[in-house]
């Protein structure tokens, strides 16, 4: 069933009919998809949840398009991980990875390219379009193929060759674009105009695409017995999809799928050498100043990012915080988060390992909460940033006396490295 009341502008609050529009005529503010929340009360229930399919549409109640068939390869219900070996060397009582790197193409852009795609195909567009760091990229052009549609996707002409390999394998055209990620997204902006039949799921169907991270929300608190966390920790690239999952967990209270009203803390996580929003929130500003990136962490490379204010806005409002980590310290938390917890992810999830430690070493994430880490991409995208700083342990001749010689040398060099700390 579809509940849908239609679209609303986040600022001046003007409403719209749920058609492919992303921005209000009148003061140019983001639009917002609407739902008739007493409608949906009266539907939904855990045990219909249950009843449906293992993906994100067993929470299409809550999504803004109802399809019998929607455009799917899999997307969601992934693993909520219990991380106690992880816990244990951050200094923390109940952490849990949410592990969108079993995602079909390998990040949690599936979520939202699913729900952007059923809704453009209802629309009835033909061709699916991005600008992407990457991710997004894959995705559009896996379930454009899926959907038999023809896709078009522009990305920065210097990503990881995984991701252009990925992409460029379900037969789509992709473009590599002279630039940065936000000199790739205005060209898709001016092209919006130029293409009106095609579906850019990041702009003219934007609205509806980012309501699919509200499903991390979602089914966080399904796995954890329809509770919510106190406090998640979620890397910033846009913006979008922080303020998704805290919409995600307060639609779910509303709707009475809770027990106890939600007061989950929400904090950002960011690279350095990109990170307008971590900056604003130490400045103590709402000013969100465009930076140029420069960071291994490309997924994450937004200068300027859509929904910066909106993130900064409900990371304060729920008593989180935002960090900001090095690139040689998300090496070491992609590391961290491989060794303790066998979850190999990408530069982003270094991002928020990362970030999440450096909160706890700062007090601003308690011991006695109950965290959730976002890691939203897998590492096999990444390799290259890795490249340097991980590979064999020895090099060795096909002789027992020579791996016991590599297995002395390791063993010493270990306990040196011990007694060191």
């Amino acid at each position: 069933m579809d509940f849908v009341s239609g679209l609303r502008c986040r600022e001046c609050g003007r409403t719209y009919p749920a058609e492919a529009l992303h921005v209000c005529d009148y003061c140019f503010g983001p639009l917002e998809v609407t739902y008739d929340y007493e409608r949906v009360t009266a539907t939904i229930t855990r045990e219909r949840i249950a009843a449906g399919p293992r993906t994100i549409w067993r929470y299409g109640d809550l999504l803004p398009v109802a399809d019998p068939n929607p455009v799917d390869l899999g997307a969601g219900f992934t693993p909520l991980v219990r991380a106690d070996r992880l816990a244990a060397e951050l200094g923390l009582g109940e952490l849990w990875i949410k592990d969108d790197t079993a995602n079909p193409t390998g990040s949690f852009k599936d979520r939202v390219v699913s729900v952007a795609l059923t809704k453009a195909r209802q629309l009835g567009f033909k061709i699916a379009a991005c600008a992407s760091t990457g991710n997004l990229a894959n995705s559009v052009a896996a379930h454009a193929a899926r959907a038999g549609m023809d896709s078009v996707v522009l990305i920065p002409h210097d990503l990881e060759k995984a991701k252009v390999t990925m992409t460029s394998v379900y037969g789509g055209r992709v473009f590599a674009v002279e630039g940065s990620y936000d000199d790739v997204n205005r060209l898709c902006a001016e092209l919006t105009s130029e293409q009106p039949e095609w579906a850019f799921v990041n702009v003219n169907v934007r609205t509806y695409y980012a309501e699919g991270s509200k499903t991390l929300a979602f089914e966080v608190a399904e796995q954890l017995g329809w509770q919510a966390p106190d406090h998640v920790v979620v890397p910033i690239g846009s913006g979008s999809q922080l303020t998704k999952v805290d919409k995600g967990f307060k639609e779910l209270w509303q709707v009475g799928l809770l027990d106890e009203e939600p007061h989950v803390r929400v904090s950002g996580a960011q690279a350095e050498g990109c990170s307008p929003v971590a900056t604003a929130f130490a400045e103590g500003t709402d000013a969100i100043r465009p930076v140029k990136p420069n960071t291994i962490a490309k997924s994450l490379a937004i200068g300027n990012p859509a929904d910066g204010w909106y993130a900064l806005d409900t990371i304060r409002k729920s008593g989180g915080s935002c960090a900001s980590v090095t690139d040689d310290e998300v090496l070491d938390g992609i590391r961290l988060l491989a060794r303790t917890e066998g979850i190999f992810a990408e530069t982003a999830g270094g991002v928020t390992i990362a970030s999440l430690a450096k909160l706890v070493a700062e007090g601003v994430i308690r011991p006695d909460e109950r965290v959730v880490a976002m890691v939203t991409g897998h590492g096999l995208k990444t390799v290259e940033a890795l490249a340097d700083v991980v590979g064999p342990t020895a090099t060795i001749a096909p002789t027992l006396e020579s791996f016991a010689e590599a297995m002395a040398a390791d063993a010493e060099a270990a306990s040196t490295q011990r007694s060191s700390r």
